[in-house]
């Protein structure tokens, strides 16, 4: 029993040993993570300096979470603000709408600071795309205006996307360059003679004719526009001689055509004239206008319908002048 007694005590002063050494070097691990000022003990002044560090740390956590708050307010603003940058121009991915619009730039760009240094806009209206175009911007975008910067609305020209026609102005720009385009086909076949006779045939409307009906959705309502014609009818309304030229004739060269690319009776005539077997000396045919117009009448309700959207208003509709324009035809004679 008494050897007992000695090994029980032995095995506790041994444990009590162990159990100081390890109180020793946890409290000196303690002092190591909470001594702040590295004097070997843990006083006030770890106590300040700790406390410092917990608002070091909450300050950054904080200027984490409004850095996070502050991106996603600019993230949210550009999507709603749709801004347009220089740099943006030279982005493969960057496409100009058809429709363009220029404008002063407003307080609500002005001010945003989204859109510093913004040149434009982007702004759907009414399902068709419209890019506004800050004044003292513009000539950034390398555009041509016809027949200057000083109209409001503008539509591509429909050989060259970087040439905007203003809306105004469009279908009397695009008569003026077909006739011309027409003259320069003439001249390159080596025609002798040549005539562009400029035609419209008359409105007639009738109740049990031909009918033409487009629309275009705005909000929950319809915007339509509907016109009864007789499709069939030959009489004419306006007659004009666009363009009469004798030339003094010479060997054919393949022209290089713009506006009336896609026109069958065109590629047709400079085959026939380039034939060298058998090249033709008179030809005459008819081209309608709204069909090198680059514009459809659905497009023009859409248009008609965002020009209301942006309150801009004049004394007729696109949509009527499309319709007017499929009533046009040229005349096409030419002797060689």
């Amino acid at each position: 029993m008494e050897k007992k007694k000695i090994e029980f005590n032995k095995i506790t002063k041994n444990t009590g040993k162990k159990m100081k050494t390890i109180y020793e070097k946890t409290k000196e691990n303690v002092i190591k993570v909470v001594d702040q000022n590295d004097d070997g003990t843990f006083d006030t002044e770890d106590v300040y300096a700790i406390k410092e560090r917990v608002g070091d740390l909450v300050k950054k956590t904080s200027d984490s979470i409004m850095m996070t708050v502050d991106e996603k307010r600019r993230t949210l603003e550009k999507e709603r603000l749709k801004p347009v940058f220089a740099e943006d121009l030279s982005d493969a991915s960057f496409n100009l709408p058809k429709l363009l619009r220029i404008t002063d730039i407003s307080k609500k760009y002005a001010d945003s600071d989204v859109c510093q240094n913004a040149i434009g806009y982007m702004r759907p209206q009414k399902g068709i795309d419209v890019i506004n175009l800050f004044k003292n911007e513009i000539d950034l975008f390398g555009l041509t205006f016809i027949p200057d910067k000083q109209s409001e609305i503008y539509y591509v020209d429909p050989s060259d996307q970087n040439k905007y026609i203003a809306l105004e102005d469009y279908f009397d720009y695009l008569k003026i360059v077909r006739v011309n385009e027409l003259q320069k086909i003439a001249q390159d076949l080596g025609a002798r003679y040549f005539k562009v006779t400029y035609k419209e045939h008359k409105a007639k409307f009738t109740s049990n004719k031909g009918k033409v009906k487009a629309g275009a959705k705005i909000g929950q309502k319809s915007a339509s526009a509907e016109m009864e014609r007789d499709i069939s009818s030959t009489e004419i309304n306006t007659i004009e001689v666009a363009a009469e030229m004798n030339c003094p004739g010479h060997e054919p060269f393949e022209p290089k055509l713009e506006y009336l690319k896609r026109e069958p009776s065109i590629q047709s005539l400079i085959a026939l004239r380039m034939d060298k077997d058998s090249p033709i000396t008179h030809h005459k045919f008819t081209l309608k206008l709204i069909n090198s117009s680059g514009i459809k009448e659905k497009d023009a309700i859409k248009i008609d319908a965002a020009l209301k959207a942006m309150k801009i208003s004049g004394n007729t509709t696109f949509a009527s002048e499309v319709r007017n324009e499929s009533r046009r035809i040229f005349e096409y004679e030419v002797d060689f």
